[in-house]
């Protein structure tokens, strides 16, 4: 490969490297975009996969998980367990919903793999522990971070916005006459 003039007047002059000195001197000297952290704080951005939370139901006020497991099958860090029992007319009861937020990756595809919209990922993540067993979630705390941060309208809304499919979106074919389904 033949050097031209321009390429041979770049390399011995260090062209390049006087580019990037004269931009990192001009940016040494402009003010830091650093946040003081606890004094400013982020506002969280609409749909953030953060702390976990189990769906409390409107109607019972109980968790709205029936244990089929979904969420722990489809998990990638394996870091959902769910432990049932059989209750009265063989339904599940769920005993305990426990999930390690240590090893959560936090790609929410429990969110999206439970058909009874059971478990949602909130939008607080400023939440921090000095022992392993501060970030082992059982049933009760994450029926808690439902109570304190998706309580309302605040969960229905998070629902309906960021997470699909919805009925609605479903196109539900009518039986035509061609295929038996008329008078």
């Amino acid at each position: 490969m033949k050097m031209t003039f321009n390429d041979f007047i770049k390399k011995v002059f260090f062209v390049e490297i006087a580019k990037g000195l004269a931009l990192t001197m001009k940016e040494l000297f402009t003010p830091a975009v650093t946040r003081q952290y606890p004094k400013e704080k982020r506002n969280p951005f609409p749909g953030a996969r953060a702390l976990h939370a189990l769906v409390r139901s409107d109607v019972t006020g109980e968790a709205k998980c029936v244990g089929c497991g979904l969420c722990a099958a489809v998990c990638p860090s394996k870091c959902i367990h769910i432990y049932t029992t059989e209750g009265s007319d063989t339904m599940k009861v769920v005993n305990r919903y426990e999930i390690d937020v240590l090893r959560c990756v936090f790609c929410a595809f429990c969110v999206e793999a439970c058909p009874f919209g059971a478990i949602a990922l909130t939008d607080h993540f400023e939440y921090s522990g000095y022992s392993r067993e501060e970030f082992h979630y059982t049933k009760e705390r994450l029926l808690e971070n439902w109570d304190k941060y998706m309580a309302g309208d605040k969960g229905k809304i998070y629902f309906e916005r960021f997470w699909g499919p919805k009925e609605k979106d479903i196109a539900h074919s009518k039986p035509s006459v061609a295929a038996g389904g008329g008078a």
